[in-house]
C-alpha cells in the first residue's frame, strides 16, 4: 500500500534560482528518498504567472 499527499503551495527562492535549476533540485530531493512525484510547475512574479513567452499570464488570486 502506497500514501499520497497532495501539496498545495508555493517557495519562494532567491532572484537567481531559475525554474529549471530548481526543479532539479526538487526532483532530486523527492527520488534521493525513493519517492515519486506526479504534477507540474509553475512559475509566478510579482503574484502573477509568467507564461513560456516569459510573458504575464493571470494572477495568483484569480482562480
Amino acid at each position: 500500500m502506497r500514501k499520497e499527499f497532495e501539496i498545495n503551495g508555493c517557495i519562494e527562492v532567491s532572484p537567481e534560482v531559475t525554474e529549471d535549476k530548481f526543479w532539479e533540485k526538487f526532483i532530486n530531493f523527492v527520488e534521493s528518498n525513493g519517492w515519486s512525484f506526479g504534477g507540474g510547475i509553475n512559475e509566478i512574479q510579482d503574484g502573477y504567472y509568467l507564461l513560456p513567452d516569459g510573458s504575464r499570464g493571470s494572477s495568483v488570486l484569480d482562480d
